[in-house]
């Protein structure tokens, strides 16, 4: 094994490599400015049309409450609603957007209630329709604090203290840092986020260093050289690797900062209330160590991929399937209840996504992370391995 002839085709082909402005595209421009722009974007936007549409007064349409003067008071001294004529056909009203609740009133609401008797207020929102949960939360309110204030009545008439309904109260305290809860938090997106660009870094280079030289004939000038196959294949698979652990620190670096801005954004419009984001720089070092075995299997993999594919249309056409199965399992592992345990660990890209989540959590399974890290070695050289052999055939190299 040569290092030095490693080294002078790692060094050759880098250098040819960042001369492509494709390169610097895929590597820098992508992650580096158009991911943080459009996560910033989306949360500034976010912010503010959730702001705008908190500051609209929602319409309310109100059926039946005619026999409740009392409530029906109370309701339409209530700025925070704006009230339309009764329609039978509010249910397509709340589908269709033009009002966002309707509430239903039973026959002698008011007596009932003065009377003591069980009876119940229905309020028709649209489940899932920003506006008409702001209606449904204004709404709900309203209607909690009209009840305790009867409620507080009733006591006071029999001379009973408040705190009667209350014989005690239910505490919730966290008993893990911010570090951890926010590690929790963001462990669902940061390893999907890296594997994504790890992958997607690696496409362009490996196709460019196999199809590529394939298309534009300088394959048969490199292997006329004095190095030897699996010296020219371990170089190429260096500089793939070196673009792809390079895209996926340039986003990470990037996306944190855009998550910061975020972060001092989302504060300042909930009123000193941050986004619970904060990130341990050794958890952070401990997942890209995890992802090194990861980035060396989508390079050996894609490098095999673009040997035996005869033109770089063809090797596309090959990358862009893997890409999607990348995805899904990266994405798995974000669902709740998929948890870590030993016959996960050995499912590559999965293994990697579910030790990431756990890493910034705060949780070191040693043990699981050793078998995370030793079965993707095992396939990272598996599949330069198959790279390797692929460079060594002519009818591989040279097919049409």
């Amino acid at each position: 094994m040569s290092r030095r002839n490693i080294g002078l085709v790692y060094r050759k082909e880098l250098r040819d490599l960042l001369r492509d402005r494709r390169t610097l595209i895929s590597m820098i421009v992508m992650p580096v400015v158009v991911m943080p722009l459009l996560m910033t974007g989306f949360g500034l936007a976010a912010v503010k049309l959730g702001g705008k549409m908190r500051q609209e007064i929602p319409r309310v349409m109100v059926l039946g409450g005619e026999d409740s003067p009392a409530t029906m008071a109370a309701l339409r001294t209530n700025n925070a609603f704006s009230f339309v004529p009764p329609s039978q056909d509010f249910t397509n009203l709340i589908s269709d957007k033009k009002i966002s609740a309707a509430i239903g009133f039973p026959t002698n609401f008011d007596a009932a209630v003065q009377a003591g008797a069980t009876t119940a207020v229905t309020i028709y929102t649209y489940e899932g329709e920003f506006k008409s949960m702001i209606a449904w939360q204004s709404l709900e309110q309203f209607f909690r604090s009209r009840r305790d204030r009867i409620v507080g009545e009733r006591l006071a008439e029999h001379q009973l203290p408040e705190k009667l309904l209350t014989p005690f109260e239910i505490r919730k305290t966290n008993v893990d840092s911010p570090t951890k809860v926010s590690g929790n938090l963001i462990g669902m997106i940061l390893p999907y986020l890296v594997i994504v660009m790890c992958m997607t870094g690696a496409i362009y280079p490996s196709i460019d260093l196999t199809a590529g030289e394939k298309e534009r004939g300088t394959m048969e000038t490199l292997l006329c050289s004095p190095v030897a196959r699996t010296h020219l294949v371990l170089g190429k698979g260096l500089v793939v690797l070196t673009v792809s652990l390079a895209t996926a620190c340039l986003s990470l670096v990037s996306n944190g900062a855009a998550l910061m801005v975020l972060k001092k954004v989302v504060g300042a419009a909930a009123k000193g209330n941050p986004l619970p984001l904060t990130i341990d720089p050794s958890a952070l070092l401990a997942v890209l160590v995890m992802m090194v075995p990861l980035a060396i299997f989508f390079s050996g993999a894609m490098l095999a991929i673009g040997l035996y594919s005869r033109s770089a249309k063809e090797a596309n056409s090959y990358l862009q399937p893997l890409l999607i199965l990348t995805v899904i399992p990266a994405a798995v592992a974000a669902l709740p209840g998929v948890e870590l345990n030993y016959g996960l660990s050995l499912v590559p890209v999965l293994n990697v996504s579910l030790a990431g989540r756990e890493i910034m959590s705060g949780l070191y399974h040693w043990n699981y992370m050793a078998v995370v890290f030793g079965s993707m070695c095992l396939y990272a050289a598996l599949a330069v391995a198959v790279a390797v052999a692929l460079f060594k055939r002519e009818d591989v190299l040279f097919r049409t």
